[in-house]
């Protein structure tokens, strides 16, 4: 389960910020994933839950921020919306399609104390 090592690499840059931001507690996390991050979302949930535990976020609310896959279709040359990497162009049905988005992780957001 690489959500774990995903919650805990997310508790380090909380505790970094903390740090050089001088805030001592956390409420809020808004996350942003992409679909196409192979991240499952119920398990990031759970992992974060445990991995915050005795922390600075602990009891912190964990928003999560679905980002939608695209990627650039080189026969069509038009953005598309994809629900998996390696899926086709769902309007020419080519596999020359190119990922531009949906595919990261990152921190949008934290509410702090």
């Amino acid at each position: 389960m690489h959500e774990m090592s995903l919650a805990e690499g997310v508790l380090q840059l909380i505790e970094d910020s903390a740090r050089t931001q001088d805030f001592s507690r956390v409420k809020t996390v808004w996350l942003e994933i992409g679909q196409l991050a192979g991240v499952e979302v119920e398990a990031m949930k759970f992992c974060f839950d445990a991995v915050v535990h005795d922390s600075i976020a602990e009891n912190a609310e964990l928003v999560i921020i679905e980002i939608p896959g695209q990627a650039w279709c080189m026969h069509c040359a038009e953005v598309v919306h994809v629900q998996a990497l390696f899926d086709a162009c769902p309007q020419c049905g080519s596999h020359q399609v190119q990922v531009t988005g949906g595919n990261e992780m990152r921190v949008k957001e934290l509410d702090v104390e």
